[in-house]
This record gives structure tokens, C-alpha cells and sequence, in this order.
């Protein structure tokens, strides 16, 4: 039985690695608690901590191939903008708690938060916080999804779906192509396509 505890782990850490916006991790803990017939709670705490360790990982090894994939120029951008959410204190802790709360990818801050050499100790105790109340209300959800899944199926591929999927797309490209300095110290929108070596 504790080897399906470590699949929700391993399964929650591997699409949280990943610098895409794949599924998030509640659809993964959702999924093999329906599965296997998991006790929610247990899939919930195990669950977050995997997708703690995979956004931690995508932090330490991001900065390592950003300046293989991105221009300079983006890489100083993203870096600029780490800094300003540093300087923040509480108010950055604020927003990404808020942020971590919302059914949003959070693959952006962490990319963001590795470009710019932020410390993961900026981060991850307010996504800590958002991950377990945003997964634990998703795992519940699920579980009662499942118990009408007939009724669920019909939309697993409707607009709301593939919307979200769109959206997350619109926040990665948005982290790369809008020129964060010139929007932070001359208030001036600017997008730079720009960025690929």
C-alpha cells in the first residue's frame, strides 16, 4: 500500500520539475487517489510535499540552463524583476501565497524565482501554505468528481479545459516576452520577442 503513497509523491514532483505547464499536481493526486483507492488525506500531504521537492528542483536547475535557452537580455530582466520581489518582504510573500491560492500554474513564479537566483527560501513557505489549501480543496473536489463520474466525463475536453491550458501558455510567454525592467523602472510596456540564443 505505501508503494501507491509513493507514486502520488514521485507522479506530484514529476510534473512539478518539468518547466511547462503540464497538469498540475492535484490532477495527478486526484487521479491515483481514485485509482488506487487512496485515504485523501495522506495523498493531500504526500502529494504537496512531491510537488514541493519538483518546483524546488526546477529552482536550483533552471538558472543552470536559462543562459543556454534565453538571451542576456532576458536573463537581466528576470533577474531585475527576482530582485524587486526580494526587496518586497512581506508583500512578495503576500502575492505568492495569494498567487499559489489560485487555480493558476505556478510554474511561471518558479521559473521566474530560478532565473533570478532568487533563494527557494523566498518562495516556497508561502507556496507551502497556498499548495496544501489550493491541493486539498482540488483533491476533495476530485473525489467527489469521481463519485458522479458520469457526469464529469462528458467535459473532460471543453473550452473551460482547453482555455486553462491556453492561459497557461499566456503566462509562461508573458514571464518571457514582456521587458519586466522597462515595465518597472520606466513604466513602459514593452515585449521583446526577441529572447532565444
Amino acid at each position: 500500500m505505501w508503494l501507491k503513497y509513493l507514486y502520488v509523491f514521485l507522479a506530484s514532483a514529476a510534473v512539478d520539475i518539468v518547466p511547462l505547464p503540464l497538469p498540475p499536481a492535484f490532477v495527478v493526486m486526484v487521479f491515483l487517489q481514485i485509482r488506487f483507492k487512496l485515504e485523501v488525506w495522506p495523498v493531500i500531504i504526500i502529494g504537496v510535499a512531491g510537488s514541493v521537492l519538483g518546483r524546488y528542483i526546477l529552482t536550483l536547475y533552471i538558472p543552470k540552463i536559462a543562459h543556454h535557452i534565453f538571451k542576456p537580455d532576458k536573463n537581466e530582466d528576470v533577474q531585475y524583476l527576482g530582485k524587486k520581489l526580494k526587496e518586497k518582504g512581506w508583500k512578495s510573500q503576500l502575492a505568492i501565497l495569494s498567487y499559489s491560492l489560485l487555480p493558476l500554474p505556478t510554474t511561471p513564479l518558479f521559473i521566474a524565482g530560478g532565473m533570478a537566483n532568487m533563494k527557494p527560501i523566498y518562495i516556497i513557505p508561502a507556496f507551502i501554505v497556498g499548495k496544501f489549501t489550493s491541493d486539498a480543496i482540488a483533491v476533495f473536489m476530485g473525489k467527489f468528481a469521481a463519485e458522479h463520474a458520469n457526469e464529469v466525463w462528458e467535459g473532460v475536453v471543453s473550452w473551460q479545459s482547453i482555455t486553462g491550458f491556453l492561459f497557461g501558455l499566456f503566462l509562461v510567454a508573458s514571464f518571457l516576452f514582456i521587458d519586466w525592467r522597462s515595465l518597472l523602472r520606466e513604466h513602459r510596456f514593452k515585449i521583446n520577442l526577441k529572447i532565444w540564443k
